[in-house]
């Protein structure tokens, strides 16, 4: 779909979110869509015939919450129907939109169908309405609400003014959120595992070494507020010196004495002519065998 064929009035049901996706839309935007009548309404599916969708920006599903949806399905059925698309050139296949965690709860809970709106949609509606659902519901994480921000803008050629728009999300919000891609993998992962918090995260921008002050924040068990002053702090300190590097014939020195004695051996030039060379030892069975080769 392109920019010209997305109109206002159509980008503003996207942006009203969850009431645009079940129907409560106005009946003028439904029927513009193209949508069949028999596609506005629930209706039964089997649960075979649903698959996670492609867009589906949520990674992470928490098992004690579906626990929980499992019950609460055993006991009511599921109360509100599923978001599907068509598959193209399949039939009876759909993959899910928005409600893949229902999907999964009432497959737990030995459901054989569920109920189901039908909506034929763009690649680009379908990561705008999966991203619309799960941010309204607070259900991503926030490394998975930037890396759906950064679809929409890579894959659709969006701005982040665009995002904005389409999510009802402030444009700084937007901008905010993608920064914290930004951040090195091993603090995404930190960040996506719960171990820090959006709010962590931005601070640890501010970072020279992000990772390092990650372990420190996770170790220490820092809030927010103490992770912005070690940000702080890390930006007042003076950048560590770099390392000398050493003489290469004293580290070839040092490893062809180590083959030799079995000990691991330090060699400090002081001056061009003289030094200080260490031998290490573990114990006092290994200072024995040491003095004994050493007195030959």
């Amino acid at each position: 779909m392109s920019a010209a064929e997305t109109t206002p009035r159509r980008r503003a049901s996207l942006g009203r979110g969850l009431d645009a996706l079940f129907g409560e839309a106005d009946e003028a935007d439904i029927a513009a869509a193209g949508t069949p009548e028999s596609h506005r309404a629930p209706r039964s599916l089997p649960v075979e015939f649903l698959s996670p969708g492609p867009f589906q920006p949520r990674r992470k599903f928490d098992e004690a919450e579906l626990d929980r949806l499992v019950e609460s399905v055993k006991a009511q059925g599921v109360l509100q129907p599923i978001l599907v698309r068509p598959v193209e050139g399949k039939t009876d296949r759909y993959h899910i939109i928005a409600g893949e965690r229902r999907w999964r709860a009432a497959q737990k809970a030995k459901l054989h169908e569920v109920p189901v709106v039908i909506r034929p949609m763009s690649d680009r509606e379908a990561l705008q309405f999966a991203i619309i659902e799960n941010v309204q519901r607070q259900d991503l994480t926030a490394l998975e609400e930037a890396e759906g921000y950064q679809r929409l803008i890579a894959e659709f050629a969006l701005t982040q003014e665009d995002v904005s728009r389409e999510v009802g999300k402030s444009r700084s919000h937007i901008a905010n959120t993608l920064r914290l891609l930004d951040l090195p993998d091993t603090v995404l992962a930190m960040l996506q595992d719960g171990l820090l918090s959006a709010g962590h995260a931005r601070a640890l921008l501010g970072c020279p070494d992000p990772e390092a002050a990650a372990r420190k924040v996770v170790a220490k068990g820092l809030n927010v507020r103490q992770t912005e002053q070690l940000a702080r702090d890390g930006r007042d300190q003076p950048p560590a010196p770099p390392r000398p590097v050493r003489d290469a014939n004293l580290v070839a020195l040092e490893e062809d004495i180590q083959r030799r004695l079995g000990f691991k051996v330090a060699i400090d030039a002081t001056t061009k002519t003289s030094g200080v060379m260490r031998i290490h030892y573990a114990d006092l069975d290994q200072f024995s065998d040491l003095m004994r080769r050493l007195r030959g």
